[in-house]
C-alpha cells in the first residue's frame, strides 16, 4: 500500500515546520505527503522554498477558495495513495501513526477510514480527561466527538475527527467533503457529511486511540477564534452539522432531532433548556448563543431543501 498524507495549511510556518518534522521521522514513512496552501499565501509559500527536506517526499499544491474543504478537496484530487491520511499543519503525529493506520486497513478490507486520539496541547499543558464513548450519532441527531480524550481499545464509530483521520482511496473514490459547508477558515463539522456518506454506503470507520497525535491548537485566520463567542462562527458550525444530519438521518428521526435541538441542544449548540441551564452564569450572551444556534439550525434546514429541490429539478 501507498500511503499519501495530506496537510491543509494557511499562515502557520512554525505549525507547518513541527508537523514536517513529525512526519519525517514516521516509522512507516509516507509515500507522498501533499502540503496544500492557499494562493494568496505569501508566508507560507515562501517558507516552503527554502526548506529541504531530505527526508519527506514533498509537495505542494495551490487552492484558491477560502476555507478547510477546498483545500482537503485539492489534496484528495491529486492525491496518489492508496491510503489517504489527513492532519492539520498545527499537529504532530506520532512516530508510528503510519504503521498503526495501515495495520487497521491491511486487516479487513471492509474498513473505509481509520482515525485516533489528538493529544490537545494548551502551551506546554495537556488537556486532561478520559472518556470511553467517541464519535459517536445518536438516533435523534445528537454528535458526540471526545475524539481528544477517547480511550479504550480500538472500535467502529460514527464520525472521525479532521486532525486525525484516513480513508480508502477505493473507499472515497468520487466523494468529496461538502462544498455547501459554511465557514471561511475551519468549516466545523465538515467531517461529519465526509463520514456520515462512507456510513451509509456500508463502510466501516474505526477509532483506534493508540492512533495519535499531538495537537497544539493556533491561532486561526477567520472568524471562528476557538473560545471566544462569534455569532457567525456558532451559525456556521451549527449549519453544517444540521445539513449533515438532515442528509443522514430518516424522516422520523430528522423530526424528533429537529425538535431536540431546538427544545434541548448542547453546550455549543443550545436549545431552550440549555438556554435556561447557563442563563445564571452566561446571561446575555446566553441569549445570543441561544439565538445563534437556532439560526443556524434554521440555515441549515433551508441549505437542505434546497439540495432537495435542486435534485428533483436536475432529474
Amino acid at each position: 500500500m501507498k500511503i499519501t498524507v495530506i496537510v491543509p495549511t494557511y499562515r502557520r510556518t512554525k505549525d507547518l515546520t513541527r508537523c514536517l518534522e513529525s512526519l519525517g521521522k514516521q516509522s512507516r514513512p509516507a509515500d507522498e505527503v501533499l502540503v496544500v496552501v492557499r494562493d494568496t499565501d505569501v508566508e507560507t509559500w515562501q517558507f516552503l522554498e527554502t526548506i529541504t527536506p531530505h527526508s519527506l517526499p514533498l509537495h505542494t499544491t495551490t487552492v484558491r477558495v477560502p476555507g478547510v474543504v477546498a483545500a482537503m478537496n485539492a489534496g484528495l484530487d491529486i492525491a496518489q495513495g492508496d491510503i489517504i491520511a489527513f492532519t492539520d499543519d498545527d499537529a504532530a503525529p506520532h512516530s508510528n501513526w503510519l504503521a498503526q493506520i495501515e495495520t487497521h486497513f491491511l486487516a479487513h478490507e471492509q474498513i473505509a477510514g481509520v482515525g485516533g486520539r489528538d493529544w490537545v496541547y494548551h502551551g506546554d499543558r495537556l488537556e486532561d480527561g478520559t472518556c470511553p464513548v467517541v464519535g459517536q450519532v445518536h438516533w435523534f441527531g445528537r454528535v458526540i466527538g471526545n475524539h481528544h480524550i477517547g480511550i479504550g481499545k480500538a472500535r467502529e464509530v460514527d464520525v472521525l475527527k479532521g486532525v486525525n483521520m484516513s480513508f480508502r482511496r477505493s473507499a472515497v473514490h468520487g466523494l468529496r467533503f461538502d462544498q455547501r459547508m459554511l465557514g471561511t477558515g475551519a468549516q466545523v463539522h465538515f467531517e461529519v457529511a465526509f463520514c456520515l456518506a462512507l456510513k451509509r454506503a456500508g463502510w466501516k470507520l474505526i477509532y483506534d486511540p493508540q492512533i495519535g497525535v499531538n495537537h497544539y491548537p493556533a491561532q486561526r485566520f477567520d472568524e471562528d477564534q476557538r473560545q471566544s463567542f462569534n455569532h457567525l462562527a456558532v451559525t456556521n458550525a451549527v449549519h453544517n452539522e444540521t445539513l449533515a444530519l438532515l442528509e443522514h438521518l430518516s424522516p422520523t428521526q430528522q423530526l424528533t432531532f429537529l425538535l431536540w435541538a431546538t427544545l434541548v441542544g448542547t453546550r455549543d449548540a443550545m436549545g431552550l433548556m440549555q438556554f435556561f441551564r447557563f442563563l445564571p452564569s452566561d446571561r446575555l450572551l446566553a441569549g445570543q448563543k441561544l439565538l445563534a444556534a437556532w439560526h443556524g439550525r434554521w440555515r441549515g434546514w433551508q441549505t437542505w431543501q434546497r439540495s432537495i429541490r435542486f435534485a428533483q429539478i436536475k432529474n
